[in-house]
């Protein structure tokens, strides 16, 4: 696991006000952190810059399949 612990926790901005969020962490280097803001001490994804960068250009353009 990659050591997260200067990890800058930040909300989706699309984010309702229900508490259904993800919270990312981008400013690490080479990886991306993803967790759930109702449990923040509890399991983090994470993923290879470049996972991310494709997953978050794909939901951009909408190729994404549910």
């Amino acid at each position: 696991m990659p050591d997260l612990s200067g990890a800058t926790w930040r909300k989706s901005s699309r984010s309702n006000n229900g508490g259904n969020c993800v919270e990312v962490a981008d400013n690490l280097t080479g990886i991306v952190g993803l967790r759930d803001s109702k449990d923040p001490a509890g399991p983090v994804l994470a993923f290879a810059l470049s996972a991310w960068t494709a997953f978050v250009r794909a939901a951009k353009a909408g190729t994404i399949r549910q």
